[in-house]
């Protein structure tokens, strides 16, 4: 599903058989549908852009410009059936059954930041320091804590963790 190699070799393997299908049914449904209003082959819609066209027997332009629109109808045609098939057999059932993976697997646990972990820290080290019952545990030689919580001098420059 992301990136699998062997899901790519497939999925271009089955979408070269598949524009064989949908060929077979712009020709053999649909050109014969647009065939009931003019003729039965894309291939001849056409029309004169630049002067009066002369064609050869074989179809040929001798004289003058001629845009061929049919050709680019019937695979305009065949591309949208195409994508049509490939959204909605393939596309939309994929997605639904990924919701329902997502739905099955619960919520998604975010990893808490850098911020979140030192507060926290910072938390459990004040509960340590002021006692379980909000006042200020004895601190004995190591030093006190200042009026904003903070903790006064203590040996070697760091914090102590001891009660």
């Amino acid at each position: 599903m992301r990136g699998n190699v062997v899901e790519l070799a497939v999925a271009v393997v089955v979408g070269a058989a598949f524009s064989k299908i949908v060929d077979a049914v712009v020709n053999g449904f649909i050109n014969p549908l647009v065939g009931a209003i003019g003729t039965k082959d894309l291939d001849k819609y056409r029309f004169c852009f630049k002067g009066p066209c002369e064609y050869s027997p074989t179809g040929e332009v001798q004289e003058g410009v001629a845009v061929h629109w049919g050709p680019v109808l019937s695979a305009t045609l065949t591309f949208l059936i195409t994508a049509a098939v490939v959204y909605f057999l393939m596309i939309l059932p994929m997605n639904k059954f990924k919701e329902r993976q997502q739905a099955k697997a619960g919520p998604v646990e975010v990893p808490k930041t850098e911020v979140e972990l030192l507060t926290e820290i910072r938390d459990v080290l004040l509960a340590q320091h002021t006692g379980q019952d909000g006042s200020p545990a004895s601190q004995g030689a190591s030093g006190s804590a200042g009026p904003d919580g903070s903790v006064g001098p203590q040996r070697d420059g760091g914090i102590s963790t001891h009660k």
